[in-house]
C-alpha cells in the first residue's frame, strides 16, 4: 500500500501523519516482536527531535526492542549518537535491545570512535577491558567491569560504556563550535576535520576535543595535534575551491 503523500508536495508522511523535511525519512516496519527502522538522510541538531521521537515509537510499540538499518545516514554528528544513546538506555529500563542492523560509513566511523558501537551490536559481549581512564570512572562509580564474556554482569560494563559516551557529548560538540568560529567552517566540515584530527593523531575523538578545549584556556596544544588539525583544515578549505578556479 503507497504511503500517504502531503498534498502538492509529492512528501511523504510517516505513519503517525508527520510531515518530514525533505532531508530526513524515517520508516518503521514490524518484524515478529521487533520493530526495523530505517532511516535515511543526515543526523544532527536540526533531526534531533524527530529521530528522538520516532525511535521513542518504534520502542513503545515494539514487544522485545528495535533494530536500526541506517545505510542511508549520509552524516551523522554527536548530535544524533546522543539521540541513539538516550534510546538505548531507555530500552534497557524497558528490558529491550536497540542493535544496528546495517550502517553507513558515517554512522560506523562516530560509534568505532566513542566506542559505542559495541552496544550495539547483537549478540556480542563487551569485554570490558577499558583505559585506564574509563576503569577508574567505574571504580569511583563503584562497579567493577566483568570478564569477558561474563554475561552475568554484561549490563554493568554498557553502563559503563554508555556513560563515557554521554559524558564526551559536551566536549566535542564544544570543540566543534571552537573549529567553526575560528576557522568559518560548517558544523560538517568541523566535524570532519575534528574526525581526521582524531585519526591522523590515533587518538580518541573525545581526548582531541579536550585538546582543542585547553588550548582555548591557554593550554598547550600537542605538535602533532596541531600539525594535524592544520593540515585538516587546509584540506576542507582545498575541497571548497570549484575545479574551474583550480584551471
Amino acid at each position: 500500500m503507497p504511503e500517504p503523500e502531503q498534498p502538492g508536495t509529492g512528501r511523504t508522511l510517516d505513519p503517525a501523519g508527520v510531515r518530514e523535511p525533505p532531508d530526513l525519512t524515517i520508516r518503521s516496519r514490524d518484524e515478529g516482536k521487533r520493530t526495523v527502522v530505517t532511516v535515511c538522510g543526515d543526523l544532527d541538531l536540526t533531526s534531533e527531535p524527530q529521530l528522538r521521537r520516532a525511535l521513542r515509537a518504534a520502542l513503545l510499540r515494539s514487544s522485545h526492542g528495535v533494530e536500526l538499518d541506517l545505510r542511508g545516514v549520509g552524516f551523522c554528528d554527536c548530535s544524533g549518537l546522543n539521540v541513539l544513546l538516550n534510546a538505548r538506555r531507555q530500552a534497557l529500563k524497558e528490558g529491550k535491545q536497540i542493535t544496528l542492523r546495517q550502517a553507513g560509513p558515517a554512522v560506523e566511523r562516530i560509534l568505532e570512535i566513542t566506542g559505542a558501537l559495541a552496544l550495539f551490536t547483537p549478540d556480542t559481549v563487551p569485554d570490558g577491558r577499558e583505559d585506564a581512564e574509563e576503569a577508574g570512572e567505574a571504580k569511583d562509580a563503584g562497579d567493577s567491569l566483568p570478564a569477558a564474556g561474563d554475561l552475568g554482569t554484561d549490563l554493568r560494563a554498557e553502563v559503563v560504556q554508555l556513560r563515557r559516551a554521554l559524558q564526551t557529548r559536551d566536549t566535542i560538540d564544544l570543540a566543534r563550535g571552537i573549529l567553526m568560529a575560528t576557522f568559518v567552517l560548517t558544523p560538517e566540515e568541523a566535524w570532519s576535520v575534528l574526525v581526521a584530527t582524531s585519526q591522523n593523531t590515533n587518538t580518541k575523538l573525545h581526548r582531541t576535543a579536550g585538546q582543542l578545549v585547553d588550548s582555548i584556556r591557554g593550554g598547550p596544544l600537542p605538535a602533532p595535534t596541531q600539525k594535524q588539525l592544520s593540515a585538516a583544515v587546509t584540506q576542507v578549505a582545498a575541497a571548497r575551491v570549484p575545479a574551474t578556479a583550480l584551471d
